[in-house]
């Protein structure tokens, strides 16, 4: 949007499992805890105790608790059986370490209680099973203690050591320049932006061999818009050979400092409205973009670069091209113009964001300067 000096120029759009409520209890593999009955109160038979010196541990005595951690194991099986009712669990009352003083509270008798008739055979093999499994919650954890050791065995290099963690095979994929370029994105008709910009970095040198422009790209803080995407489609598409670089006659070049031959700029509508205002062109009407000719802006509405405008429908990133081509023109040096027959493409610097046909002529969009045949 703009007047200038008139001139011409046309391009292709396109559950952890808790003990369960049975009569047994599992100590391993193959083995079965029944529910103990009332021991008779007169304790062991004698010839059990008979089997052993007087000298030797008294392995039916109960042993002084002590706190251990889960890993030692090491438990009184006949305190686990006794105390089946009690919701104790593994990891918290086990036996002394070995060659500690067993505890003589309670007596034989009580260490007895719900074992009624065990070969010493038999005891032997339960203080090895009361070892694996002792209350409900020890065994899922000694189960799951000797998963983790068995795995650190096959596989001593864990997540821990540092390795990066493998891309899952659904990762998303990074969208390309032309992916991006044919998104609309959301940004408001009304929007009135920070009014502050900043550059964005970088350079892209001049292509051609022609007439050289510099020129700075501006984005305004607050948008959420890719700036980088912007400047990338104004530097590919003023410098395609269907633009104002056609056959060679221009190239454009993107600084970040210095000074430019001009700044396009891409801004809010309200912030839009304002640069465009001090050459005395409204942008409200139609919420255009424009050539601010009195500034060294050239003005992109970033309400149209997202969602584009009517006449192209769902084609926003011909839309796009179009943009940068028509308000570049202008600082050129070219006008607006219109198509002169049916079906003919619309001019590039026809004003495609508001209309396509005009005066009962139906125009096609166009976002080339140069389109070719």
């Amino acid at each position: 949007m703009r007047a200038r000096a008139a001139g011409v120029g046309y391009g292709t759009p396109p559950g952890a499992p808790g003990a369960p409520a049975q009569s047994g209890r599992s100590a391993g593999p193959g083995t079965l805890f029944p529910r103990q009955r009332q021991a008779p109160p007169h304790g062991p038979r004698q010839e059990y105790l008979d089997a052993f010196g007087e000298d030797d541990d008294d392995v039916f005595a109960p042993r002084a608790p002590r706190r251990t951690t889960v890993a030692a194991q090491v438990t009184d099986p006949y305190a686990s059986v006794t105390d089946w009712n009690s919701g104790d669990t593994a990891h918290v009352d086990d036996a002394p370490p070995t060659g500690g003083p067993a505890s003589a509270k309670g007596g034989k008798g009580r260490a007895f209680t719900g074992i009624a008739a065990a070969a010493v055979t038999t005891v032997l093999a339960v203080v090895v099973a009361g070892q694996v499994a002792d209350g409900r919650d020890g065994e899922d954890v000694q189960s799951q203690s000797a998963t983790d050791q068995a795995r650190d065995a096959r596989d001593p290099a864990s997540r821990a050591d540092g390795r990066p963690t493998p891309t899952p095979s659904g990762a998303a994929v990074p969208l390309t320049y032309e992916q991006k370029m044919s998104r609309t994105y959301p940004l408001g008709a009304a929007l009135k932006a920070s009014g502050r910009f900043d550059a964005v970095p970088g350079i892209d040198k001049a292509p051609g061999t022609g007439q050289k422009y510099t020129y700075r790209v501006d984005v305004e803080q607050g948008l959420g818009l890719d700036g980088e995407l912007f400047a990338q489609a104004v530097q590919k598409t003023l410098n395609d050979d269907r633009s104002w670089a056609h056959n060679g006659a221009r190239t454009f070049e993107r600084i970040h400092s210095g000074q430019p031959d001009f700044v396009i700029t891409l801004a809010s509508p309200g912030t839009t409205a304002e640069w465009c205002a001090k050459s005395g062109l409204d942008t409200t009407v139609d919420n255009v973009s424009c050539d601010s000719a009195a500034t060294e802006r050239v003005m992109i509405n970033a309400y149209r670069w997202a969602q584009g405008a009517e006449p192209y429908g769902d084609r926003i990133h011909a839309y796009r091209q179009m943009l940068i081509n028509h308000e570049v023109g202008h600082r050129l040096g070219f006008n607006h113009v219109t198509c002169d027959k049916d079906g003919e493409l619309a001019p590039v610097m026809q004003q495609q964001t508001k209309f396509v046909d005009h005066d009962g002529i139906d125009c096609r969009p166009n976002p080339w300067a140069y389109p070719g045949e």
